[in-house]
């Protein structure tokens, strides 16, 4: 039995599929390793035609270079808030209007599908002009506690964008739980409530998650959304603040060893988050797949 399994292993189509995976890996990790590298080198290696592949030497000056300048915290502050706003509102908004259109009919029931598509399909660059006109009119009228450089402002802009397609994702994952289970429940001396929240909701949790690191990604790397509407310095998101390091020096060369570091922490936010949400995010992926 040992030999079999041996020979199934080292079958020769097993090992071409095994190589070829790792290729794939390599080609996806190498950008990050590259960045990670890059972070711990100084400009002048980085700018020399003999690329250096391996960080000898390296030191973590880029990274205090960063730190030094003192916007970090306050743009990682500011993404913060937009990116958790925007995530919980759009799942609690898109979770609504999936079980409204996943158990219930009602007329206009098609044409709201149809809209949710047509949305969707619009490109965000034909809406820059449109979004600016809107939100600095609101903010003349409120204040500017909604509007133009305004957390708020741009946390609605970004829920209005990512809605659309949450909402047609959960629908998939809502439409993939009986409704039985909870007419099964009721029957057994639960209200309408209790077997949704007790039934249903915890089969539903893998959808939300998957919903959500969709939702949180394209929040956390918007860029030209916030480009229009948080002009002020001291209210740029984090992509925003990424910016400045591109030739900000007096000479106005892109010193890309803090490109990198700020890249990389950039990036930590998102690593910290998957790997909180990586087990639910993997089953939901598949969940959606089966189900959709």
């Amino acid at each position: 039995m040992a030999a079999n399994i041996v020979k199934e292993k080292l079958r020769p189509g097993r090992v071409v599929a095994s190589i070829a995976a790792m290729a794939v890996a390599l080609v996806w990790v190498f950008p990050v390793y590259w960045m990670l590298s890059s972070a711990l080198l100084p400009n002048a290696v980085l700018t020399s035609t003999t690329p250096t592949f391996l960080p000898f030497g390296g030191s973590l000056d880029n990274f205090a270079q960063v730190f030094a300048k003192g916007t970090f915290f306050q743009a990682l502050g500011i993404s913060l808030v937009v990116t958790l706003v925007a995530v919980f509102c759009c799942l609690l908004f898109a979770f609504c209007a999936a079980l409204a259109i996943s158990r219930y009919h009602f007329k206009g029931r098609t044409s709201f599908v149809l809209a949710v598509l047509f949305i969707q399909m619009l490109p965000a660059e034909g809406l820059f002009i449109a979004q600016y006109k809107m939100m600095s009119s609101v903010g003349t009228a409120t204040g500017n506690a909604i509007g133009l450089n305004s957390v708020l402002g741009l946390s609605l802009l970004y829920i209005a964008a990512v809605i659309p397609f949450t909402v047609w994702m959960l629908r998939g994952f809502v439409a993939g739980v009986p409704a039985d289970l909870e007419e099964a429940a009721m029957v057994d001396g639960c209200s309408r409530a209790k077997a949704f929240f007790r039934i249903t909701f915890p089969l539903l949790a893998p959808g939300l998650v998957a919903s959500g690191v969709y939702a949180f990604l394209q929040a956390w790397n918007e860029f030209t959304v916030a480009l229009v509407i948080m002009q002020k310095e001291s209210m740029q998101t984090l992509p925003l603040w990424l910016r400045t390091f591109i030739q900000a020096s007096a000479t106005r060369e892109t010193d890309w060893g803090q490109v990198m570091a700020a890249s990389t922490l950039v990036a930590v936010p998102v690593i910290i988050f998957f790997l909180l949400v990586q087990g639910r995010m993997t089953s939901g992926l598949v969940a959606g797949a089966v189900k959709g």
